[in-house]
């Protein structure tokens, strides 16, 4: 079991656009509503490749390798990544109970107790406006929510490596 983490920082409007946030139904629409046929293929095409956070921690598991901004074998690695980038946006959170040092160090911790009892972790902020930052890390190989998402790695991560932004 390894641990990847996910960062995205976008538009608030991009982010809300929930279809692409979310794997298409394993049902297309009827033929009869070209405008639902329409969109149903656009998400079908865009969800597996698209950049925004999935509404479901562990679909993050079904996008491109190039989005794992970090991989750890150790729950406490990886939850150190996340405090290391809860430091690094703070200063522009929306929000100053948002920026509580206290709050901060808080969620690193708790982070690393769900990721030892092989959850996920997911947290979002809105930064300066009209912006918002997704992080999310991933427990991989497998997820307890989707076992049946494969590693977007496909190799056995090395320890610690990628903990870059």
């Amino acid at each position: 079991m390894h641990h990847h983490g996910y960062l995205w920082t976008g538009p608030k409007q991009r982010f809300d656009d929930e279809a692409l946030r979310r794997p298409p139904h394993p049902d297309p629409p009827p033929a009869d509503k070209p405008e639902l046929v329409a969109r149903y293929k656009e998400v079908k095409a865009e969800f597996p490749i698209v950049d925004l956070p999935p509404l479901e921690t562990a679909y993050w598991l079904s996008k491109p390798e190039k989005l794992i901004r970090g991989t750890w074998e150790e729950p406490k690695e990886a939850a150190e990544w996340l405090g290391e980038r809860l430091a690094e946006y703070a200063p522009q959170f929306a929000s100053e109970s948002d920026r509580d040092s206290t709050r901060l160090v808080l969620l690193v911790h708790c982070a690393a107790e769900r990721l030892g009892l092989r959850g996920d972790v997911s947290h979002g902020f809105y930064l300066e406006r009209p912006s918002y930052l997704s992080l999310a890390l991933v427990c991989c190989s497998p997820n307890h929510a989707k076992p049946e998402l494969a590693c977007p790695a496909r190799t056995r991560p090395k320890a610690g490596g990628g903990a870059g932004t």
